[in-house]
């Protein structure tokens, strides 16, 4: 039996619907295993390999020793400088400025990255010199495992990697504490300059204003003095004494009455401390305006 011919009008129709291959270019794969690179080492070949945007596929931490500049990750940009710990996971664009004074190290963590490692980008700014030395040393036991020729090295060097990912974690909780410490403290500085306001006129102590806003005044002074660099005392002196200047130099009130009107136990303990701080006594200041 002779077999049918092809059924060229067919073919011909298949050929002209199909869709052509797409011509993708495609890159060399970068590679998986874990590894430390100087921050000038990523800028070879063009600058704009670190600073334009672009995501990598594995988990890396650049930690700058010197310089200063601005990086974008996920799209928040923040200023950088020495002593900075920037976690970027898998996937999250970012760049970043880097010029002739910017020094650091990039720890990539590799594709198949088995440590346990934070799942947001963080921006740590390592204040103190015994985190700072820790993280530097983890970095280089990294690198000297990765770059020897001694038995087990990549095992090493994976569990260094493993010990960066607690330094990751412990800092980024203490930070975390930290922020949140701040905004309490701010908050608290807040409510006792709302209450100054309403009540300095009535003569009271911090003490006082301690005990309305529910703390001590150890407490409350310490919290001044990291917020604003001011003791609370100093903060509840100066408003009542910029109030007595301006009673003083708008007014024609006898020194006794403004005494009086802003608190003061007496007259000669309102000129004590109006001359301790202003280095002049009412009457003095008053003549000289």
């Amino acid at each position: 039996m002779t077999p049918f011919p092809p059924d060229r009008t067919s073919r011909a129709a298949e050929a002209e619907t199909a869709q052509p291959e797409p011509n993708t270019l495609r890159l060399p794969e970068p590679p998986a295993a874990p590894r430390v690179l100087q921050v000038s080492r990523l800028a070879q070949g063009g600058r704009w390999r670190v600073e334009a945007m672009r995501a990598l596929a594995e988990p890396c931490l650049i930690w700058f020793t010197r310089g200063q500049g601005r990086i974008t990750v996920g799209g928040l940009t923040r200023g950088y400088g020495a002593h900075n710990a920037i976690f970027i996971p898998a996937g999250v664009m970012h760049g970043f400025d880097v010029g002739p004074q910017s020094h650091g190290s990039v720890v990539f963590f590799g594709r198949d990255c088995p440590f346990t490692l934070p799942d947001t980008p963080q921006h740590l700014r390592i204040r103190d010199a015994t985190p700072q030395a820790e993280l530097t040393g983890l970095v280089e036991a990294v690198l000297r495992e990765l770059d020897g020729s001694r038995p087990a090295g990549m095992r090493a060097a994976e569990l260094y990697l493993g010990l960066i990912g607690v330094w990751l974690e412990r800092q980024t909780v203490l930070q975390t504490n930290e922020a949140q410490s701040s905004d309490a403290a701010r908050r608290l500085v807040a409510r006792y300059s709302a209450l100054l306001e309403r009540d300095f006129r009535l003569g009271q102590g911090v003490a006082d204003y301690a005990q309305e806003l529910g703390v001590t005044p150890t407490h409350l002074t310490r919290v001044c003095r990291t917020t604003c660099g001011r003791a609370a005392l100093d903060l509840l002196q100066d408003r009542r004494l910029y109030e007595a200047r301006r009673l003083l130099a708008e007014t024609d009130a006898p020194v006794k009455e403004i005494s009086e009107t802003l608190g003061f136990t007496s007259p000669a303990y309102f000129t004590r401390a109006f001359h301790a701080r202003i280095g002049k006594t009412p009457s003095d200041f008053r003549k000289a305006g």
